[in-house]
């Protein structure tokens, strides 16, 4: 069946992403840097363009000047256009609608406008900051092939994430019977990936009824209230795909891109994976440095030793100093003779000379959140300092701009503690 290209796709990027802590409390989750170079909305923007689509509005609330300054024109993209190309959906205060979005089908909502100014007569959505790569086209044909009102997006996952996730439950024919956000008790390990595929015509009817109800929730008062009254019909999705909405499963997914054959792969030519990079210089390996299975951002100079770890754009690493098993971001420094093991490190972070950051087997977990941090890993938040000779054991959370002024009197951290 030959398709009509697909004119036009909206992108929920306004989420606040409180389970990745001080990753995403100065930025919009849909900011947060992944695999050496990119941001989550990467992907999703860049799927749209390799799909074809170039006329895409980006919902935007929580923390959204990194995320602005990231897209700008959207001429990483192909989407600084006359016709079509991007546009940045912010709340706004108007006659009848406005303030800020309630929820991601208030956010829809106060956006009828241009959802009906495009005319188009199914409209495609995404979430802002999932890591997958796919074409869109095939998705679109299934959906209008079955008469669908709304399709969703679903993968299966692995029973232990399932509370992660909304769950759904299918017939014979893909036809979802049943929807339940996050379950305590795992009941499917169909999932949903925040991908949806909408007649227009039922999507605006159902969030006009909405709005007059108080209602606001895309999930929950459109799609579950929708169950078994609707044609709603499930898309199963089989390529790898990233939630990285927690601590865990974003340093997992990162970890992921170091295996000797990823199944994400992030070099296929023929589907790019575009970002606005800032310029920096050739990243440079010294003398006497030793790197294995590692992703280097451009412009780091490493100088000492890096095992297992997604270095980002800018950073450095002194010689002597060890980093395993981390996530470093742009512009930071591991001092001479630091090591820094099993850690995410925000950007400018200085960790001073022979400062050690995730140290011995202590896994206790961490004082304000411990159902992020119990597993090992460390956090430091943007522009803080570890000072020369700290030691910090496992679990700790280090806020952002955090001087060396708040460890005095400390030689060490224990496992768990906070320090803001």
């Amino acid at each position: 069946m030959n398709m009509p290209p697909i004119r036009y796709a909206m992108i929920l990027a306004g989420g606040k992403g409180d389970r990745l802590s001080v990753l995403s409390v100065e930025r919009a989750k849909a900011a947060v840097p992944f695999g050496g170079c990119y941001r989550l909305i990467d992907f999703p923007l860049s799927n749209c363009v390799n799909s074809g689509i170039y006329d895409i509005g980006v919902l935007t609330q929580y923390q959204p000047r990194s995320l602005i300054e990231h897209i700008g024109a959207g001429r990483p993209w192909d989407l600084d256009r006359k016709q079509g190309g991007i546009e940045l959906l912010q709340p706004y205060l108007g006659r009848t609608v406005g303030g800020w979005y309630r929820g991601t089908g208030d956010a829809l909502y106060q956006n009828m406008n241009i959802i009906l100014r495009k005319r188009v007569p199914h409209l495609l959505v995404l979430s802002g900051d999932h890591v997958y790569l796919m074409d869109y086209n095939p998705l679109m044909a299934y959906h209008i092939d079955r008469d669908a009102d709304v399709t969703l997006v679903v993968t299966r996952v692995r029973e232990e994430d399932v509370s992660r996730f909304g769950v759904v439950a299918v017939d014979e024919d893909n036809w979802i019977t049943r929807f339940e956000e996050k379950p305590s008790v795992p009941w499917s390990t169909i999932a949903f990936m925040g991908i949806y595929v909408f007649r227009t015509e039922f999507l605006v009817e159902k969030l006009l009824e909405n709005a007059r109800e108080g209602k606001f929730d895309l999930v929950r008062d459109t799609i579950i209230a929708s169950v078994g009254k609707v044609r709603m019909q499930a898309y199963f999705y089989t390529g790898p795909w990233f939630d990285v909405g927690t601590i865990r499963a974003y340093w997992e997914a990162n970890m992921h891109l170091l295996a000797p054959l990823p199944s994400f792969n992030l070099y296929d030519p023929d589907w790019v994976i575009y970002t606005n990079r800032p310029p920096y210089p050739p990243t440079q390996i010294c003398k006497g440095a030793r790197v294995a299975s590692s992703i280097i951002g451009e412009g780091a100079v490493i100088r000492g030793e890096v095992v297992h770890s997604v270095i980002f754009p800018g950073v450095v690493v002194e010689e002597g100093a060890q980093v395993h098993d981390s996530i470093i971001f742009n512009d930071s420094v591991v001092g001479e003779r630091a090591r820094v093991f099993l850690s995410i490190l925000d950007k400018r972070v200085v960790v001073e000379k022979g400062a050690v950051v995730g140290y011995g087997n202590d896994l206790t977990p961490n004082d304000a959140r411990p159902d992020l941090l119990d597993w090992g890993v460390n956090l430091v938040g943007k522009g803080s300092v570890i000072p020369e000779g700290m030691v910090i054991h496992r679990n700790c959370l280090i806020g952002i701009g955090v001087q060396r002024e708040r460890f005095e009197g400390l030689k060490e951290l224990r496992s768990g503690s906070v320090i803001v």
